[in-house]
């Protein structure tokens, strides 16, 4: 698939903005340097907004604003609010089968915890499930294919098993991207997701917000969550081969186990490593940088898509409600 050239695209004004959002179901998170807003287009096609003024953790805790800690709390953060938002998007499109009572159990934490708390429930097991799905998919699964073909070969070297388990992980990674654009309610989510680029392109260009000048925007943008994912899964490729060719550790990483239980210890390390990595990403603009963002903007192929107006226009409104309120405040 081919990437837009953006080069001809007007420059005057442009800066790099803090403001990143998510798409979600017929709608689109965005969240800006003082408040974040979800806006959703329900079954009547008219708007749904939700708007939330940020309280960061780290103005509770200035630690954890630190370089290498910011980088976790960050993304468990966003990961909590990206469900939150999703869910939130979703009880507009309930589903079309018949709606069943409620278990025993969530009648049992309704009951002692109230709505709110039930609802808690719900968005901490959803984001347990979520991560425990990925890594199973790219930690456990690797690791006990990996294991069994070399299973047959017990003399090769650690080197090739660190090489084959990344190779795999990455393949494992492009075929789910591949897998997930194919299905027709996540394809329509990626479309959310060009219209959040392409919005987000616009206002840093200094160009108005309007549907014609938004659609003229690339797609595809240097600092997007995939590229974030990407990136995670080279950092750990790249911290397995040299934490498990060190001599202390090569004896037991050739035990499965071992070496998963390794690979989860690893794992916040990579996640703080990463987040820095794309925050000098995001802030450089140079021949080493787009080296780096290259592999993660031609894997947008799979997930962003050309988005139609009434995309463009939920992502326009969305965007419109986060602005700072001083002109700059969310530069980059």
């Amino acid at each position: 698939m081919k990437q837009e050239n953006n080069c001809a695209l007007p420059q005057e004004g442009a800066f790099r903005t803090t403001i990143g959002g998510q798409a979600l179901i017929e709608g689109i998170l965005m969240r800006g340097p003082e408040k974040q807003a979800i806006v959703v287009r329900n079954q009547e096609g008219e708007l749904e907004v939700k708007e939330q003024t940020l309280k960061l953790i780290k103005d509770r805790y200035p630690i954890l604003g630190l370089p290498f800690l910011r980088g976790v709390v960050n993304f468990l953060a966003s990961l909590v609010e990206g469900v939150k938002a999703l869910m939130w998007s979703a009880e507009f499109y309930p589903d079309e089968e018949e709606e069943k009572p409620p278990s025993k159990f969530e009648t049992w934490l309704e009951k002692h915890f109230g709505s709110e708390g039930l609802m808690k429930w719900v968005i901490g097991f959803s984001v347990v499930v979520g991560i425990a799905f990925a890594i199973a998919l790219f930690i456990i699964l690797p690791t006990l294919a990996t294991s069994a073909l070399l299973y047959f070969f017990p003399d090769a070297p650690m080197w090739l098993r660190n090489l084959l388990e990344g190779v795999l992980k990455l393949v494992i990674f492009f075929l789910y991207l591949f897998l997930c654009s194919r299905l027709k309610d996540i394809h329509r989510t990626f479309q959310y997701h060009g219209a959040e680029h392409k919005t987000i392109f616009c206002y840093e260009r200094g160009l108005e917000l309007t549907v014609e000048n938004a659609r003229r925007m690339p797609r595809h943008h240097p600092r997007c969550g995939t590229s974030f994912l990407f990136v995670v899964i080279v950092v750990a490729v790249l911290a397995s081969c040299v934490v498990f060719a060190l001599p202390v550790v090569r004896e037991v990483a050739a035990n499965p186990i071992v070496r998963i239980l390794l690979h989860l210890l690893l794992l916040p390390i990579v996640v703080a490593v990463t987040y820095e990595i794309n925050r000098f990403i995001g802030r450089h603009d140079n021949p080493v940088t787009r080296a780096l963002s290259a592999p993660g903007m031609w894997m947008q192929n799979f997930t962003t898509f050309e988005p139609d107006d009434s995309m463009l226009e939920v992502a326009i409104h969305a965007l419109k409600l986060v602005l700072p309120r001083e002109k700059g405040a969310d530069a980059w």
